[in-house]
């Protein structure tokens, strides 16, 4: 080769090295820059025991961080309790949602909210009270109720009543659009229930709670049978009257004191005498073991695994044995106001609160 070949081909080497290395080094810097980002990323969060969320690179400057309290908040909205009144025709002693106000969301504004919570993540909306058949005789459940299964396509609709206001025609209206229905009933003999709370005048609230139970049958909604377990009924056997019944679910509560709403010196109510020790929860739980569809919950299931929203549209904190508020996500969106829920996604799973809760899935003998 001779000189000037040999000058040529050196040259050509040496521009190709140097373009590869210029190569090299805006690759190498790239990653150094990604490294640099995931390494303040973690030693933030080393430091000051808060979650660091996933940016892009070249946002270091502007790292955004969550902290322990807000991430544990922040949950999707599966399954949300709606308890748009607080107004009820019944005066159940140990009441932990007594009515404190009288007001009661726009059907519009009801509708924005729920779309709202629909696209954060709900599958399932139960509405409850107070007595949810209370306000409007029930034409502004049954429009929420028809709404979310009609228009919002959620897999599950489900409302929780004392059943005495319901009528034959509100099942021929909205029936099709209903899951489940709850009818709660704390006992099968009728001075104890009227001793509770949990009855009206001279109506039988068992006569009611049969009289709803066939026309969940006609209408083709699913039954369920709530009780909350108490002084005045833990020492009941109910096995062969709930047997008889048949529910898809039997929710047996430990009866729960909330500041503020049934006890405490601004409350409406005062539950003290309703009170019973695990002890005699568990002996209630161990005397219907052979009922199959029963589902325990003891007070730190009530409080730590349930989306509460108010009349106001607002998730409830129940953690510290008081309702606490979160600004409603009407105001913030459902992201925000979830953040001050205080509600434990796991608990919820480990209460059984995740079933088959839609009626086309039930394969249910009508």
């Amino acid at each position: 080769m001779s000189s000037l070949s040999l000058i040529q081909h050196n040259t050509m080497l040496t521009s190709n090295q140097v373009g590869f290395a210029a190569m090299l080094m805006q690759f190498c810097f790239k990653n150094v820059h990604s490294f640099l980002a995931a390494l303040l990323r973690w030693g933030f969060m080393l430091v000051s025991g808060t979650q660091v969320e996933q940016i892009p690179v070249g946002r270091i400057g502007r790292l955004k961080t969550r902290t322990k309290e807000q991430k544990e908040g922040s949950s999707t909205p599966s399954s949300v309790n709606y308890h748009f009144t607080r107004q009820c025709n019944y005066k159940c002693g140990f009441c932990f949602h007594t009515a404190k106000t009288s007001f009661v969301v726009p059907i519009e504004e009801a509708k924005r909210g729920l779309r709202l919570l629909k696209e954060a993540g709900m599958e399932k909306v139960n509405f409850s009270g107070g007595e949810p058949f209370l306000h409007e005789r029930g034409n502004f459940l049954g429009e929420l109720v028809r709404y979310c299964k009609q228009e919002l396509e959620l897999p599950s609709v489900s409302i929780v009543s004392n059943g005495s206001l319901i009528r034959e025609t509100w099942f021929q209206k909205y029936g099709d659009y209903l899951d489940i229905l709850a009818v709660s009933c704390d006992s099968f003999n009728e001075d104890t229930n009227k001793v509770i709370g949990r009855g009206q005048g001279r109506k039988s609230h068992l006569d009611k709670l049969h009289q709803v139970h066939n026309w969940c049958r006609d209408y083709k909604v699913a039954f369920k049978i709530n009780s909350v377990i108490n002084t005045y009924n833990v020492d009941e056997d109910m096995t062969e009257q709930i047997t008889d019944l048949n529910p898809v679910r039997w929710k047996v509560f430990q009866c729960l004191l909330i500041e503020g709403e049934n006890a405490g010196e601004n409350s409406l109510r005062e539950a003290k005498k309703f009170i019973i020790s695990d002890q005699q929860f568990q002996d209630f739980l161990d005397r219907h073991q052979s009922v199959k569809f029963l589902v325990p919950e003891s007070n730190q299931k009530m409080r730590d695994s349930y989306l509460i929203l108010d009349e106001y549209m607002r998730f409830l904190d129940c953690r510290k044995g008081r309702k606490d508020p979160s600004k409603s996500i009407l105001d913030v969106g459902v992201e925000e106001a979830i953040k001050f829920s205080g509600f434990d996604e796991k608990m919820f799973l480990i209460r059984g609160g995740k079933y088959v809760w839609s009626k086309a899935d039930m394969k249910l003998e009508w």
